[in-house]
């Protein structure tokens, strides 16, 4: 079924509105803001590398900007990266920053920073973005950028480092971090050196935690991601984790991150948008067609006509909050939308 006949959308006209809705909240300098929202009107690292997943696979402006507006910051910081590769950080705001202010400088506020899975992302983002043709690296100073970071992730001891993790809380070993950092290590080990000891430890720890997120966490949205886009779990494994997400997470108008989340909770858990097209996204994966498009209808619900999908709804009183639209929300379900169409229109002609 085309999704032009699903619900009676018109996907053409959606996919020039999440477009330009995502456009709305790109940056000058090729960067994205969280969202267009006061309290999100920042550059966050990852939120930045999964706004522009949707531009991977086709020789893109927005993919290419985006990383190399990361790449300055990083240069920006470079000073601290260099500290970093041989001195463990003490305090959370010595380590890599996760957000920045628009005009990509770091902010004197106190934050969650310690998140390993960040700089993951971006490592994968680049080298996954260098083999499928786009200009990420623009010379020798991007690749010894790549290179210090590998360095400071082995300087942090990713593997068992306690860190706050995707969702910027609590310090303890997530397994979404650790997978992040072994994707970003495995993609750019043809670009920089990088110990094959170095992503063996890694491996190792998954082997050890999974499939729990966590000590307290045995389901975790953010589990999702060493599926989708990471790629770094056999079936088995993944099919454990999407069993947990979907049998204790997953709700009416979205996906709790996990079980008993205190954020915008007013009864319940917050119902977070992405949840739907990560989902589907994950059985696009495991080749299980009939189960991602149980998630076609749940995404689409989501969408208002202007594409200005929310970041969640209010766990308890089921209202959008006020971070909308969410960069990441967006992206993710015109991604999803857009492989499903693909999809179906290459079965039609087989």
């Amino acid at each position: 079924m085309e999704i032009n006949n699903f619900l009676g959308r018109d996907f053409d006209v959606d996919r020039l509105k999440a477009l330009e809705m995502l456009d709305r909240m790109r940056l000058p300098n090729g960067a994205y803001t969280a969202s267009l929202s006061s309290d999100y009107s920042y550059v966050w690292i990852r939120d930045v590398c999964y706004t522009v997943l949707p531009f991977l696979f086709q020789r893109s402006d927005r993919f290419e900007k985006a990383y190399q507006a990361l790449f300055d910051i990083f240069k920006i910081y470079e000073w601290k990266i260099d500290i970093h590769r041989k001195q463990k950080p003490v305090q959370l705001y010595e380590y890599i920053h996760a957000r920045y202010s628009k005009d990509l400088k770091e902010l004197d506020v106190e934050w969650g920073h310690a998140q390993n899975d960040a700089i993951g992302a971006f490592l994968w983002g680049v080298g996954e973005g260098h083999k499928h043709g786009q200009q990420v690296i623009r010379d020798e100073h991007d690749l010894r950028i790549i290179q210090k970071l590998v360095d400071y992730l082995e300087c942090v001891e990713y593997w068992h480092a306690e860190d706050n993790g995707m969702w910027e809380e609590n310090m303890e070993v997530h397994a979404s971090s650790v997978g992040a950092a072994v994707a970003g290590l495995r993609a750019v080990k043809l670009l920089v050196t990088v110990k094959e000891e170095l992503i063996q430890k890694g491996e190792q720890t998954l082997k050890e935690l999974l499939p729990n997120e966590s000590k307290t966490k045995e389901a975790d949205l953010a589990l999702l991601s060493l599926i989708y886009p990471y790629q770094i779990v056999e079936r088995e494994m993944a099919l454990e984790i999407l069993s947990r997400v979907t049998s204790r997470l997953e709700r009416t108008h979205g996906v709790i991150r996990y079980e008993n989340d205190r954020y915008y909770n007013e009864g319940s858990e917050a119902e977070w948008t992405f949840g739907f097209p990560w989902l589907g996204l994950c059985y696009m994966e495991l080749g299980m067609k009939d189960r991602a498009m149980e998630y076609v209808g749940k995404t689409i619900g989501n969408i208002p006509d202007n594409w200005e999908i929310p970041e969640l709804f209010i766990g308890g009183i089921n209202q959008p909050n006020g971070n909308t639209p969410l960069a990441w929300s967006v992206a993710l379900s015109y991604l999803f939308l857009e492989k499903i169409e693909v999809m179906n229109t290459q079965e039609q002609y087989v």
